[in-house]
């Protein structure tokens, strides 16, 4: 077992059999309420119960699975199941799944009757090495992805690599964006070496998913209120929040770390523009990517869309559209400010790579 301490919480890393119930036997609660999908509840939900204490009134909470409905809506009734349930504020909630699970089961928390304390379990390999780390939570409204939301950090956040035994391989590799996103923005020997290994031998490897972890904890601890260099963490994400949104409303929705990977392409490209890439950075970038997600093309007619899609990205100062680019592989630039007629041209640099 690792422990990673934040300021505020902790990273408990490893087997959760142990430390799950210390936990739990720590704090005091009037009830617990499990937050789960369909998927989690089936093959992650009989690993915890086990571990959670007897004699404390105990509801397990179930929503839907996926992105789309990551919305008010669902927010909605996970509060009407806790007033149904007599949830009141000295109440814990365990959040335990993917993104959608820990971005909106803890903005939940975090609003219900002022806020609950909460904790993050993910069960995704993107989750674990990203989105439940650093006490962003919110849903999608309007087609714009985390447009609405609130910083609150949990009580604990417990990474189990045994959850991820659970995975396609698609999801692993969706998750996977996000390891090489923390290289590319922090750490450029990393980056080396994942561009010459096979990317397969990291999805379930507790070294790399630590070493992961490392990377967003300095960079969280730096900056808890993405005020400056927290804002590297977005690299891929102004190009793939757009692609993503899209794509939801299509036959062929992206995952999470399909569409950053996406954006990771395009946002290269444009480093290459106007932060001074080398081209052999980019070209591994651009290549190796492409390569491992093997994505379709981008319809050329929906990229009025996509650029709208940007526009609306909460990241944007003065209606001006915020990128974060890259200086060098491992060395991120924030607050680039992009004109349209070049993440025009980052699109068109996608497709002719695909």
């Amino acid at each position: 077992m690792e422990i990673l301490d934040l300021e505020d919480y902790p990273i408990y890393v490893g087997d959760i059999g142990e430390s799950l119930p210390a936990l739990l036997d720590k704090v005091s609660f009037s009830a617990l309420f499990v937050l789960v999908d369909e998927n989690t509840r089936r093959h992650c939900l009989p690993r915890v119960l086990p571990l959670l204490p007897a004699g404390i009134p105990l509801e397990i909470l179930e929503i839907p699975s996926g992105e789309i409905h990551k919305n008010i809506a669902t927010c909605q009734n996970i509060w009407e199941m806790l007033l149904r349930a007599g949830a009141d504020r000295q109440a814990l909630m365990l959040n335990l799944g993917g993104g959608v699970i820990g971005d909106m089961g803890g903005f939940c928390a975090a609003t219900f009757k002022r806020g609950i304390r909460f904790v993050q379990m993910p069960g995704t390999l993107l989750s674990q090495v990203d989105a439940s780390i650093g006490g962003k939570l919110g849903i999608d409204f309007g087609e714009v992805k985390n447009s609405i939301g609130v910083f609150q950090n949990p009580l604990a956040v417990f990474v189990d690599p045994a959850f991820l035994d659970t995975l396609s391989e698609r999801e692993l590799r969706s998750g996977f964006a996000e390891i090489i996103k923390h290289a590319l923005i922090a750490d450029g020997p990393q980056w080396q070496m994942l561009l010459q290994s096979e990317p397969k031998s990291h999805f379930k490897n507790a070294a790399t998913i630590l070493h992961s972890l490392r990377i967003k904890r300095a960079v969280v601890q730096a900056d808890p209120y993405e005020k400056g260099i927290r804002k590297a963490l977005n690299f891929g994400h102004t190009v793939g929040h757009a692609v993503e949104s899209w794509s939801l409303g299509t036959d062929a929705p992206l995952l999470h770390g399909e569409a950053v990977a996406v954006g990771m392409i395009c946002e290269a490209w444009l480093s290459r523009q106007l932060a001074g890439l080398p081209e052999q950075d980019l070209n591994d970038i651009a290549h190796w990517v492409d390569r491992m997600y093997a994505l379709p093309k981008l319809p050329v007619e929906v990229f009025p869309e996509l650029i709208a899609l940007m526009r609306n990205d909460k990241k944007n100062t003065g209606g001006k559209i915020n990128c974060t680019l890259l200086e060098s592989a491992g060395q991120a630039r924030i607050d680039g400010f992009v004109e349209e007629d070049l993440l025009l041209e980052s699109l068109h640099f996608f497709n002719h790579l695909t």
